[in-house]
C-alpha cells in the first residue's frame, strides 16, 4: 500500500493492485510513471470525469474521461507495436481508454484531447499514452455543449 498526500484529494491510501504504471511516463511528464484512478464512488464507473493521480508528484492529477461519452465509436489509429508494453490480451474488454480533459476558467470552453488517448490494460494495469495517426481527431475537441445535451436528455 502507498500513501500519498495529494493536493486535490488530501491524504489517500492506494492498494498495490490499484497502481497504474506507465513505463515511459505520460506526454510532457516522462518521469511520472505511477498513477491511480480516482473517481466519485457514489457515481461509480459511470462518473464522467475521473482523475489520474500521480503517486510520485502529489500535486499532479490529470482529469480524464471515457471518450465514448463525447465521441461515440471513438477508434483512434496508431501503430500496434506501441501497444506491446501492455501485453497480449488487448481486446475491447481488457482495456480502459481515456482522453485528457482541459477545464479552463470558462467551463463552456472545456475540451478533450482525442489525439493522444491513454490506454490501460485491465489485466496488468500497464498503460501508455499514444498519439494517433488519425486526422479526424483533435487535440482540443469541445465537449461542454455535448455533455449538457446528454444531461438534458437524461433528465
Amino acid at each position: 500500500m502507498v500513501e500519498v498526500n495529494t493536493r486535490i484529494f488530501g491524504k489517500i491510501a492506494i492498494e498495490d493492485d490499484k497502481i497504474i504504471r506507465f513505463d515511459h511516463g505520460i506526454l510532457g511528464f516522462p518521469d511520472l510513471k505511477e498513477f491511480t484512478l480516482i473517481f466519485n464512488e457514489d457515481k461509480g464507473a459511470d462518473a464522467s470525469i475521473k482523475w489520474l493521480q500521480s503517486l510520485q508528484e502529489p500535486g499532479f492529477a490529470l482529469p480524464v474521461m471515457n471518450p465514448d461519452l463525447v465521441r461515440p465509436g471513438y477508434n483512434p489509429n496508431f501503430d500496434e507495436d506501441f501497444l506491446k508494453p501492455l501485453g497480449d490480451n488487448l481486446d475491447g474488454e481488457n482495456i480502459l481508454l481515456f482522453v485528457t480533459v482541459t477545464v479552463p476558467k470558462d467551463i463552456t470552453k472545456t475540451t478533450v484531447n482525442l489525439k493522444a488517448p491513454i490506454i490501460v490494460s485491465i489485466e496488468n494495469l500497464k498503460a501508455v499514452q499514444l498519439i494517433c495517426d488519425d486526422d479526424a481527431y483533435s487535440v482540443k475537441h469541445p465537449i461542454y455543449e455535448e455533455l449538457m445535451a446528454q444531461k438534458t436528455a437524461q433528465a
